[in-house]
């Protein structure tokens, strides 16, 4: 899950983190009364939307005073944003964030993440600050420090640290201020279940103060249950409606830009679906894994979300029956198909658990099911089908 760049700046501030002022508005007709909790004369205006590249996209402006905020706020607010992150249809801006602006002296980049390969938790250090991390790390990746520490209730040593933040070469002020916040960091994977944290930029001013002046924060969907406090943050403006639905039925969903929609129980084979359809020339038009206890609700839910993308022109079906049952899959598929009036071609694999019930369902039906014998033929049949 993610959450705006004001929501991760007060959970950083709340962890001790330096952070510069700033408020939140969702109307431009708050700006009058917010404006006077900050203290500069001159402010940052930014979109809050969840995607980079908000800046090359006219969503983040430096403002001079309190007549031109409001004229830009009134520009910003409702604006389109379309960059690298949004896809085509880009973001409608529906919050502003604005700050006191800072005298910027220099830009570093600094995250923290868990590193899923080593069970380890990663901070990645980088004198090359305001650029995007992949373009630094195809470029000149000896510009990034990766420190990889192992998982602690009392957080990284001083010497961890150091070597943590040796690349900024601070001076011994900015190091007591630096090492603080990567403790903060580290409290807040461990005590918020945040998966990455990203701090780009992170600043020397030219008054020589440490500055978070870009927070980016991502949770752990698997742990929000835990966590009711961050699933507040959350804000279904900026998602999917698919995976808003899907997530109301428990469905692992997520939307692809291909035109072959799949259905399948477990993730390993759903991604190995997703593969054959990429090996035989197509594209899935999404990601999603009904899980292994599904029932006839949620398998008509899961069939209906695929339908309800445009771009599906045939849809695959891959089950392997254990504690899914074939014929409680097959019985959701026909009435989903019923419901929708089903209009594109629908080959279903079906085996394990009561697949020969589950086929006589589909046979049963009337409806222009194929049935494949394995996922090689069932990925033939597909493509075949949808030209």
């Amino acid at each position: 899950m993610n959450i705006h760049e004001h929501q991760a700046k007060k959970i950083l501030k709340d962890f001790g983190a330096p952070v510069s002022k700033g408020i939140v508005v969702f109307s431009v007709d708050e700006i009058k009364e917010k404006i006077k909790k900050l203290q500069s004369k001159e402010f940052v205006l930014k979109a809050q939307i969840h995607a980079g590249g908000r800046g090359k996209a006219g969503g983040v402006k430096l403002i001079k005073n309190i007549a031109e905020l409001e004229d830009e706020a009134k520009k910003m607010m409702g604006k389109v944003l379309i960059t690298h992150q949004t896809g085509p249809d880009g973001r409608e801006v529906k919050r502003l964030y604005i700050e006191e602006a800072s005298n910027i002296s220099k830009e570093f980049y600094f995250s923290c993440l868990v590193d899923r390969e080593t069970s380890k938790i990663a901070f990645i250090s980088s004198i090359e600050g305001g650029m995007d991390i992949e373009e630094v790390a195809s470029q000149n990746p000896d510009k990034i420090i990766t420190t990889k520490i192992d998982l602690k209730d009392e957080g990284p040593s001083d010497e961890e640290i150091e070597k943590i933040i040796r690349v900024f070469n601070f001076n011994d002020e900015q190091k007591i201020v630096a090492k603080k916040l990567t403790e903060s960091l580290y409290k807040i994977i461990l005590e918020k279940d945040a998966s990455l944290i990203e701090i780009n930029p992170l600043i020397i001013t030219k008054e020589n103060k440490i500055v978070c002046l870009d927070a980016k924060m991502n949770f752990d969907d698997n742990a929000i249950f835990r966590r009711p406090e961050i699933l507040a943050l959350r804000d279904l403006n900026e998602e999917d409606p698919a995976e808003i639905e899907a997530s109301k039925y428990d469905l692992a969903y997520i939307k692809l830009n291909g035109s072959i929609g799949c259905m399948v129980n477990g993730a390993g084979l759903a991604m190995a679906t997703m593969d054959i359809i990429k090996l035989y020339g197509q594209e899935p038009a999404n990601f999603l894994d009904v899980g292994g206890g599904a029932s006839k609700e949620k398998v008509t839910a899961a069939f209906k979300l695929i339908l309800a993308d445009k771009n599906v022109r045939g849809i695959l079906i891959n089950i392997f029956g254990g504690i899914m049952r074939c014929d409680v899959l097959a019985q959701g598929v026909v009435e989903a198909a019923k419901q929708v009036n089903l209009s594109v071609p629908l080959v279903v694999r079906l085996a394990g658990t009561n697949f020969k019930e589950g086929k006589e369902i589909l046979d049963n039906s009337k409806l222009k099911i194929l049935s494949a014998t394995d996922l090689n033929d069932a990925a033939k049949k597909i493509i075949g089908a949808i030209k």
